[in-house]
């Protein structure tokens, strides 16, 4: 399919048994922060259940238009199937360019990497719990705990999860540094969300790559000033 042609929209379709409404508007902000237009904005689910009480009074304030969706069988879940179903009538009436699915269920595992190959950027958002699957199939993954989080601080990191992320970074600006080996600090940005689709410097307690990358010690920093113009910011592993 042709995304040239296609308007840069995104369709939000939120599994409304498996999220809490808690993250709605936290939900929304993270993607105030894309240049698309979010003109689809649906939720999935038996709203007759009480659990879902809290749910109905939000969609009129953020316009989301509810899919009823009863649960005529036990054990199994119509909404999962509904939102598949939407997700593929959306694609085809090409009006978007991305889909946020908003779940933590690792059913939506086929439903995303199937959007990807009709060439859809794919934005998942759910809870830590998420299957590796499901985040792996996303072009870009938020944990809701979170974009829901204050600010982050400046810490000393999230230790043994910084730790982990070492090599990676590592491993990125050593295979495609220049010549001198240095690297720009946006291409790393690009290329490890490329390698770990839940990648965000808020994971790890920093507001900023860069901050980050200082917070490892294990690069040297050149920051490239031209007259007028915001520095450019090179990186580089030190050597050892």
């Amino acid at each position: 399919m042709d995304t040239s042609e296609k308007s840069g929209n995104i369709a939000v379709l939120i599994d409304g048994e498996n999220i809490s409404v808690k993250y709605i508007k936290f939900i929304f902000d993270e993607l105030s922060n894309y240049p698309q237009h979010v003109t689809y904005k649906r939720i999935y689910g038996d709203l007759t259940d009480v659990r879902l009480n809290s749910w109905k009074k939000v969609l009129h304030d953020y316009a989301i238009t509810p899919v009823q969706q009863f649960s005529y069988t036990v054990g199994k879940n119509s909404s999962d199937s509904a939102l598949i179903i939407d997700a593929m009538d959306i694609l085809y009436s090409g009006n978007v360019s991305s889909f946020c699915i908003v779940s933590s269920d690792s059913d939506f595992t086929r439903l995303a990497s199937r959007l990807r190959e009709s060439g859809m950027h794919v934005i998942g958002m759910g809870e830590r719990k998420t299957p590796k699957s499901f985040i792996s199939a996303c072009d870009t993954f938020k944990y809701l705990e979170v974009i829901s989080s204050p600010p982050a601080e400046e810490t000393e990191g999230a230790g043994d999860e910084l730790a982990k992320l070492i090599p990676v970074l590592e491993k990125v600006v050593e295979e495609n540094c220049d010549e001198s080996g240095y690297i720009f600090l946006g291409m790393v940005g690009s290329l490890l969300q490329k390698k770990l689709p839940e990648f965000d410097v808020r994971n790890y307690g920093y507001k900023s790559l860069t901050k980050l990358i200082k917070a490892t010690g294990r690069f040297n920093i050149d920051e490239r000033k031209k007259k007028g113009e915001a520095p450019l910011i090179y990186i580089t592993l030190k050597q050892r």
